[in-house]
């Protein structure tokens, strides 16, 4: 089989410098693919980048960008226009428009990005074009390949989040729908019952050998100093600002605990998530973003919370680590926490499990399937402050129940997310729509 994967165009791929969850899938899946298929790579070209590069067997053919960026800046600055006089009311700015067709999902948005692809494709009469969330380029990939079989792969909500007629006519040319959580995939199937059967679930996954925690159990240091650790996006819908108000409550039973938060500045769009969630606790996240007009703007609020709680001498921020040093951060943590308010998956908890550190996480998403309540971690009720700090307290007081987590954590881990097993369910997949049996 000859497999395109199509990366968000938001984004580009390096071999030699990986970080955040979409370029690592990529990454990850697309030299494995090689081992069996012709794989080529299409993502995002920056400027001192070479167009075309060949790493492990994969071809990354890189696409310029300039003109879709140069159209979406304009786009989104006459829209930030438009909305300035009703800032004062962050619910009237939300939806005095349509935030059901937002511009990243029009057919316009990176359109010359989708048409460049789309004919590459036809060239090189490619079998499987797997396109990462932007259903938009589905109708432009028919058009100019009519044979070809389509897979869309949705890391987050937005089939049932956005205009439903809309996506509704993409899906009737799309052959394979994958959710990355069971989660996702149940909603997509309650949402276009009519497309039920061409939705399956293909978790994401991770180097089962390389996340081992070599150093040992972390929970056996001879010290009194706990450490918890938080590796993700700083942004609003993260909930880190619930996670500090936990934090100061648990500083007061343990004053000699640390909280190191890894992960890049720089909140997700408004767009993405906030503006579209049905959840109340997700939508009035919507007030971070008018605080402040800069991207900076949560961790500022973040920065001045740790301060007017008095744990500034508890909370590092670490900002971003390259993919393959974030190993060393679960190595040195007693604890992982997901406090997040919305979350397809949940990355950081299969790595932590993989490295036996045990985890705490919220109950939405997809993170209420990777964690066995009890057993792998502890599950608590999002944006509930005092519930994740009494579950924080339970595993820092209990060494044995740390280390109980920790080895079924790793277990788990293992059964279910290396990267061996989601390509071969991958594959399974192609090959069924390949073979019409999807």
């Amino acid at each position: 089989m000859k497999i395109a994967l199509v990366h968000q165009p938001t984004g580009t791929i390096s071999p030699s410098f990986l970080g955040g969850s979409m370029r690592i899938w990529t990454y990850e899946v697309a030299r494995r693919l090689a081992r069996s298929c012709d794989v080529i790579v299409y993502t995002k070209k920056d400027r001192h980048q070479k167009k075309d590069e060949y790493d492990q067997g994969v071809h990354y053919r890189r696409i310029s960008t300039a003109a879709d960026e140069w159209f979406n800046y304009i786009s989104t600055a006459i829209d930030k226009l438009g909305r300035f006089p009703r800032l004062y009311n962050v619910k009237r700015a939300l939806f005095f428009r349509n935030v059901r067709r937002p511009l990243f999902a029009s057919s316009l948005y990176h359109l010359t990005y989708a048409l460049q692809v789309a004919k590459d494709l036809r060239a090189e009469k490619c079998d499987i074009v797997h396109i990462q969330n932007f259903s938009q380029f589905v109708p432009v990939f028919r058009a100019f390949n009519p044979k070809i079989k389509i897979v869309l792969d949705m890391r987050c909500e937005w089939l049932t989040q956005l205009d439903r007629a809309m996506i509704e006519s993409r899906l009737r040319e799309v052959d394979l729908v994958i959710g990355v959580s069971r989660y996702i995939t149940e909603k997509i199937r309650r949402c276009f019952p009519q497309f039920a059967k061409r939705c399956q679930t293909v978790f994401t996954g991770i180097d089962i050998n390389h996340y081992v925690n070599k150093n040992g159990q972390t929970m056996t240091k001879k010290n009194d100093v706990k450490r918890l650790l938080f590796v993700g996006r700083v942004s609003p819908e993260k909930g880190l600002h619930v996670l500090l108000d936990a934090f100061q409550k648990v500083v007061e039973r343990y004053p000699q605990a640390q909280l190191e938060i890894v992960g890049p500045q720089g909140s997700a769009p408004i767009e993405f998530i906030a503006a579209l969630s049905d959840d109340d606790k997700v939508s009035n996240l919507a007030s971070f973003y008018y605080r402040n007009f800069s991207s900076r703007g949560y961790f500022s609020h973040l920065q001045r919370r740790v301060l007017s709680l008095k744990i500034s001498s508890h909370v590092t921020f670490s900002g971003f680590v390259p993919y393959v040093h974030v190993i060393n951060h679960y190595r040195n943590a007693d604890v992982l926490v997901n406090p997040s308010l919305s979350e397809s998956f949940g990355r950081s908890l299969i790595e932590a499990m993989a490295c036996q550190v045990p985890v705490v996480a919220t109950r939405v998403g997809g993170m209420a399937e990777i964690v066995e309540d009890g057993k792998t971690g502890i599950l608590v009720e999002p944006g509930d402050a005092q519930e994740l700090a009494e579950a924080i307290i339970r595993l820092f007081s209990d060494e044995g129940l740390r280390r109980s987590m920790g080895e079924a954590a790793r277990k788990r881990a293992v059964e279910l997310y290396s990267w061996e097993k989601i390509v071969e369910n991958l594959l399974c997949q192609y090959k069924n729509i390949r073979d019409g049996n999807g």
